[in-house]
């Protein structure tokens, strides 16, 4: 049994390093498509300036970018913290926190950020299903499925209540309908649409299937309490 162990061991191993260098390479590849904008904001950010970096989509990227080695450094962490009280899924539950705070609040920042008219224009909602998908276009559509996809991808790893696509879902429509009504309350220049809330619950609903293997489900469930110390011999 030992041996079978071992040999099964090795492909594992393997199979994570695949899986860590195609999302590196998906990184880097997103990172090259998107580099001119980035380096356009890149001095304004750079210079400690809120106007021209933290309220502009292109400024908000760059600093994520920016921050992921502090966001690794907080996972490293809180995972040797745990491990050091011997909690079970360390690794796993500090990514999984730290991935859903750095994955999700940019891109609530970005959906909250106010328009040229924000404050004087009425604000406007459109609860007519998919009528406001054809107005989205293609990058519109892909930004709104990124909004709660971390949350999505996340979630059901470090919590064991929402291992499951209804509970995923039902948090991305909850998210997803405060945001919008907080675009209408505040009048942002923006349109409250429940297209928007769609998109945004389907792109967490398809995150979470990305990372269902992980989902860490009530029955296969490590407990999160340190592990006892062995009783002394005498």
């Amino acid at each position: 049994m030992n041996h079978s162990a071992s040999l099964s061991s090795p492909p594992r191993h393997t199979r994570r390093i695949v899986l860590l260098t195609l999302a590196i390479l998906g990184l880097a590849c997103a990172v090259f498509v998107v580099r001119r904008p980035l380096m356009m904001a890149a001095p304004v950010c750079m210079a400690g300036r809120w106007h021209g970096c933290f309220d502009t989509f292109n400024g908000v990227v760059l600093m994520t970018l920016v921050a992921l080695p502090s966001a690794a450094l907080v996972v490293w962490a809180l995972a040797r913290r745990r491990r050091g009280a011997g909690v079970t899924s360390a690794w796993r539950m500090s990514l999984a926190e730290v991935g859903m705070v750095h994955g999700t609040v940019p891109f609530l920042w970005m959906t909250m950020m106010p328009g040229a008219g924000a404050g004087t224009v009425p604000a406007r909602l459109s609860l007519v299903p998919l009528r406001d998908l054809i107005t989205m276009g293609p990058l519109g559509i892909v930004g709104n499925l990124l909004v709660l996809a971390a949350l999505g991808f996340f979630a059901p790893m470090r919590f064991a209540a929402l291992a499951s696509v209804p509970r995923i879902l039902a948090l991305g429509v909850g998210c997803s309908v405060l945001v919008e009504t907080a675009q209408y309350v505040l009048r942002l220049d923006r349109v409250s649409s429940v297209d928007d809330v769609l998109v945004n619950a389907t792109g967490a609903v398809l995150a979470a299937l990305a990372s269902r293997r992980w989902w860490r489900t009530t029955a296969q469930a490590p407990s999160d309490r340190p592990r006892p110390a062995p009783a002394s011999a005498g």
